[in-house]
């Protein structure tokens, strides 16, 4: 389709300045996607006061004395939420001193909490803010126990306070890398699930076995808000006799918080896992299978496990090149296209935006304060060029908790280095 590109006169409307503070800003004569599952809606107006949304709507008032951008007819969206990320966490990853993604030779696993790694200074923080990725939920990666450790939610703004929720969830894997790392089979992997649970609720009760216990006294009081259901137990699998299993633990632990991480062989069980409640955080185009565990992989997987009723997020894209966070909408685009498939299963618009957008921030324990576009909600707010599902759109203008943001990261600026092919004069130096 065919972009729309704000005049020069809106984007003057309010010059990025890098303010301390939250803006106040009207948007008019926009496409209104409000990200919570909802059609968009053209000729609408969003209203963000100190930081916050404060009215959303075709009618909504616009203050007196407040700056004002006309969208011209363009797309505005809440800003997407990446799931399942490791965004922030290391700068290159085959560079082992800045990659602090995992600890294999920790003496800690369920105690690790990526909270103090998170760079918000990273390119991969940069290049995804200016694809419209505006929080994320932040996840280490598997060292040597089928624990991984602890995320956090965190938003992408220029400031160096990035985290939001510190020990937000805890990571296992009860699939094939848990088995591997439990010793090579998923019997051993459930025996130490078993035994590290038990470990914890003897902690909280006072009777731990100390000396004697495999945890250490880290990672048994770590595991004590998982049992009790206070922190989120986020669990990868992907076959459909491990999601069974998983949904079982709350038999034994009725107040696990459980989300399945994955799930490639989910549309199998979509009724069992939506009868359990339990959200899904889904690869979102698995097809051919990259593993045993996954030779059930549909496109179709996501589409069928929201018609049986299942919340759905898609994620795991990581900071790197393969997957990025910003793709996600070009994700969610293809969702929506294989709607159009016969025999596929997929989503609409407003569904495919939710999957990025007001779903993980659900599932995070957040509904209604970010990745939506509602009266109360953080004004993270994705002015784009054209349909944001659709590949060639980009965000023209992108703001965080009502502070407008930097577009610019080392991408863009070698893009501008090597605009000009002139080779009279190289190598051609940085600006910094």
């Amino acid at each position: 389709m065919m972009k729309r590109l704000l005049t020069s006169a809106a984007c003057a409307a309010i010059a990025f300045t890098a303010p301390a503070a939250a803006q106040d800003v009207a948007i008019v004569n926009a496409t209104v996607a409000k990200g919570d599952g909802s059609e968009p809606v053209a000729g609408s107006r969003v209203i963000v006061r100190n930081g916050t949304v404060s009215v959303v709507g075709p009618n909504a008032p616009v203050p007196a004395n407040i700056p004002t951008i006309d969208a011209q007819g363009a797309f505005v969206t809440p800003g997407i939420v990446a799931a399942v990320t490791d965004l922030g966490l290391y700068d290159v990853g085959a560079v082992g001193a800045s990659n602090d993604k995992s600890a294999g030779d920790a003496r800690f696993n369920a105690a690790l909490d990526v909270a103090p790694a998170i760079n918000p200074s990273s390119q991969h923080v940069k290049v995804s803010r200016a694809g419209g990725v505006t929080r994320a939920l932040v996840t280490p990666s598997h060292g040597n126990s089928l624990f991984a450790g602890q995320g956090a939610v965190i938003d992408l703004g220029e400031d160096p306070n990035a985290v939001m929720e510190a020990k937000a969830f805890q990571m296992a894997n009860l699939g094939e890398r848990g088995a591997r790392l439990s010793g090579g089979s998923r019997t051993a992997a459930y025996v130490e699930l078993e035994n590290a649970l038990r470990e914890a609720s003897a902690f909280a009760s006072g009777s731990w076995e100390g000396e004697e216990a495999l945890l250490t006294r880290a990672d048994a009081a770590a595991l004590v808000p998982v049992i009790n259901g206070s922190q989120e137990l986020y669990v990868e699998v992907e076959r459909a006799a491990d999601i069974r299993n998983v949904l079982g633990l709350k038999r034994t632990y009725p107040k696990l918080d459980l989300v399945l991480v994955g799930a490639s062989e989910g549309w199998l069980v979509a009724s069992e896992i939506a009868a359990a409640r339990v959200p899904v955080i889904a690869d979102a185009l698995d097809d051919l299978p990259a593993s045993f565990e996954q030779l059930g992989a549909t496109q179709s997987n996501v589409g069928r496990m929201a018609a049986a009723g299942v919340k759905v997020a898609i994620g795991r894209m990581s900071g790197g090149t393969d997957g990025h966070p910003r793709s996600a909408a070009q994700f969610a685009g293809n969702l929506v296209a294989l709607g159009k498939v016969p025999g596929a299963s997929g989503l609409s618009w407003g569904q495919a935006f939710a999957t990025i957008s007001s779903i993980p921030a659900e599932i995070a324990g957040h509904g209604g304060k970010f990745g939506v576009l509602k009266a109360g909600a953080i004004g993270d707010v994705v002015i784009w060029d054209g349909d944001p599902l659709e590949v060639d759109s980009v965000p023209s203008r992108v703001f965080i908790a009502g502070i407008e943001q930097p577009l610019d990261n080392h991408q863009s600026e070698l893009a501008k280095r090597y605009l000009d092919l002139d080779e009279s004069q190289l190598p051609k130096a940085y600006d910094w």
